[in-house]
């Protein structure tokens, strides 16, 4: 799986981690994964002509002390559709933004 790692991050800030993202994300069902919606304007042309597919998502996976931003873009209602797929250039970019900004909103240091 091709994703995006940020490592070295303290106990107490991967909490504040962990609560963030139980905020703004969609809950997977497991303690440490969570799906981030792409915004539609970044949608490839599959995935927007699939409205029955939306939202279409990232997963951010949570470990002891890091944090993995996934590059594969998915729904969440049909796992054998013709729409998921590795992130497109605008994905990708929107994606490690995310990551950024959780660090630089959190005030994380790696």
């Amino acid at each position: 799986m091709r994703s995006y790692l940020i490592d070295e991050i303290s106990p107490q800030n991967m909490e504040r981690v962990t609560r963030f993202l139980k905020e703004i994300s969609i809950s997977s069902g497991l303690s440490k994964i969570f799906w981030v919606p792409i915004p539609e304007d970044l949608l490839s042309a599959a995935q927007s002509d699939h409205q029955d597919c939306h939202p279409h998502v990232f997963a951010v996976e949570l470990g002891n002390d890091w944090i993995k931003f996934e590059f594969f873009v998915r729904n969440l209602k049909n796992m054998r559709c013709t729409c998921p797929g590795y992130s497109t250039e605008s994905q990708r970019n929107y994606i490690i933004s995310f990551a950024h900004c959780i660090i630089e909103q959190l005030g994380i240091t790696t």
